[in-house]
């Protein structure tokens, strides 16, 4: 079984950054999705990045030239590196991992970020 767990979350004015982590509990070896997605309060969860096993990696578009996803292979760790912060990006933000080896498909506990105008 694989854990992941999500770091970097907390309360942030308006055009303030975070960065947001992400670890897996074992050694991922290949993967078919890793990335983000948040909920903000009322809404239902939506993607921010990710990246596939393909390679790709896809943004959503409210979140494009500001939000970079990346990995550490060698610490099986996903980050989330939130620029320009908007009060829209608060919401409570989850790691999802679809994996292969090990077999994996699931999310982390969340982190809450709020963005104050």
């Amino acid at each position: 079984q694989v854990q992941l767990v999500e770091s970097g979350g907390g309360l942030v004015q308006a055009g303030g950054s975070l960065r947001l982590s992400c670890a897996a509990s074992r050694k991922i070896l290949i993967f078919k999705t890793m990335g983000w997605y948040r909920q903000p309060p009322g809404k239902q969860r939506e993607l921010v990045a990710a990246f596939t096993g393909g390679g790709n990696t896809n943004y959503a578009d409210s979140v494009k030239g500001r939000f970079t996803i990346s990995r550490d292979n060698a610490k099986d760790t996903v980050y989330l590196q939130m620029n320009s912060l908007k009060p829209e990006d608060t919401a409570v933000y989850y790691c999802q991992a679809s994996t292969l080896i090990p077999k994996f498909d699931g999310w982390g506990q969340g982190t809450q970020v709020t963005v104050s105008s």
